[in-house]
């Protein structure tokens, strides 16, 4: 039977896609090369941060605020809390371009936020340990998305408003139909549908050639920390955060789903490589530099190791993202939200990726996310 629409990739986004389709009736196909909610990609880790004083660009702005919104409604429908708001603290040296920009994002988008200087972040939460040349821009919108149950929670709507998923099935290819179309080739057997959303994070470049060099795996590594003060690092106490510092770009959420408190540093230690044979074991090395970050500014969660856990990023030249029609093929969609800072999207990407996949014009400009940008 000819599907409308083929998802190949059940991640974030490809699962908030197949849970959107099948909600408006479509007939539509998930494929997972792997189990679902599985720890080979980008989409795990208990939880998410998201901010809305989106410093990459106020472009996102709109988006994330509808993501959101998205997310709250996610969790109505589960009868479960999948957006906890925390407020978001974007702290650097004072003047740093980090909070510069953070400032910018709220003022041209009419956010609420304070500025705080380093002893009014230090005494209103007083996990914080930091340089008295620090400032830091909170926003009291954002917060962080229970990502493990957000997608699971999207993968089980899309089944129940009946969508098909074949997990553990590879993809061995696609063709475009002359006549229109896509025809998918797995390990399973062979699909067609009228259109194609190509969601396979680490593994877009082999599936399209010419984003091998434009959307690069790169090794990250999440840990947790017991603190010697867990009332300082729980929600209410402790904000979502972002810290720039010598040590490394740092980010932060407060103790909740997981024992211990979460840290990771982007870009980790800048290892890129194939997302086949990415190295997904921990070393002392990762460890040592989430511990920089801790003694930096947390020096009380600086205890034991509780959890060391390895994924990968797919990285663009700008580390902004790819979300269009295939050039040649506009019945196939690329989406590669990556950098880092794509899982947040998650939601109203799917809206918009629905949306492309169904000839209906998306309620946001892409032109920043299209392909064209390289030269495609």
């Amino acid at each position: 039977m000819r599907h409308d629409v083929i998802v190949v990739g059940l991640g974030i986004m490809g699962s908030a896609a197949l849970a959107t389709l099948a909600a408006r009736g479509q007939n539509v196909l998930g494929i997972e090369r792997f189990d679902l909610g599985h720890a080979m990609g980008s989409s795990h880790g208990v939880n998410r941060i998201i901010r809305i004083a989106y410093f990459e660009g106020a472009a996102y702005v709109p988006m994330v605020q509808r993501a959101a919104r998205l997310w709250e409604t996610l969790g109505e429908r589960l009868g479960e809390r999948i957006l906890h708001v925390t407020g978001t603290l974007d702290l650097a040296p004072d003047s740093h371009v980090l909070t510069r920009q953070s400032r910018e994002s709220c003022l041209v988008n009419n956010l609420p936020f304070e500025e705080l200087d380093a002893r009014e972040i230090m005494r209103r939460f007083p996990a914080f340990r930091i340089p008295r040349d620090y400032a830091g821009i909170f926003q009291p919108d954002g917060g962080f998305v229970a990502s493990d149950r957000a997608l699971a929670g999207l993968q089980m709507l899309a089944l129940a408003d009946g969508a098909e998923i074949r997990a553990r099935e590879p993809m061995l290819g696609f063709d475009p139909l002359p006549g229109g179309g896509v025809r998918v080739r797995t390990t399973g057997g062979t699909f067609e549908a009228d259109s194609l959303i190509l969601a396979t994070g680490g593994w877009i470049g082999t599936h399209i050639p010419a984003l091998a060099q434009l959307a690069v795996p790169e090794r990250q590594v999440l840990g947790w920390f017991r603190p010697e003060n867990p009332a300082a690092f729980q929600p209410g106490a402790f904000p979502t955060s972002i810290l720039w510092s010598e040590a490394g770009h740092f980010y932060q959420l407060p103790i909740w789903g997981a024992p211990g408190f979460k840290i990771g540093c982007h870009r980790h230690l800048n290892q890129q490589g194939p997302a086949e044979t990415m190295d997904r074991e921990v070393h002392p090395e990762d460890e040592a530099l989430l511990r920089r970050g801790l003694a930096f500014a947390f020096p009380e969660a600086n205890g034991a190791c509780l959890r060391l856990t390895a994924c990968h990023y797919t990285v663009t030249p700008d580390e902004h993202f790819i979300l269009d029609r295939l050039p040649g093929a506009p019945q196939v969609i690329v989406a590669s939200p990556c950098s880092g800072h794509g899982f947040k999207f998650g939601s109203v990407f799917g809206e918009v990726l629905a949306d492309l996949a169904t000839g209906r014009e998306p309620g946001f400009d892409l032109s920043m996310f299209s392909l064209s940008r390289f030269g495609l």
